[in-house]
């Protein structure tokens, strides 16, 4: 299904998001309070961007959001 392009900004947070998560995700996290207080700001900042309430509304579009950002993410 095709889907409006995402904005650079919303890319770069999803992809900030998945960093914050794979840092606290890790075997011994370091600063885990402030890690899962970033978390829920950006994951507050995703659920809210303006992209959403427009064309972003179609089925899929969060997934291939997630997949575009991994993309600019090399997580180990």
């Amino acid at each position: 299904m095709e889907h409006a392009p995402f904005p650079s900004d919303l890319i770069q947070l999803q992809a900030d998001w998945q960093r914050t998560y794979a840092a606290l995700a890790a075997p011994r996290p370091v600063h885990t309070t402030a890690l899962r207080r970033r978390l829920h700001a950006l994951s507050g900042q995703l659920l809210f961007h303006p992209y959403w309430s427009g064309p972003g509304r179609l089925p899929g579009a969060r997934v291939e959001l997630r997949r575009q950002a991994r993309a600019l993410v090399r997580l180990p």
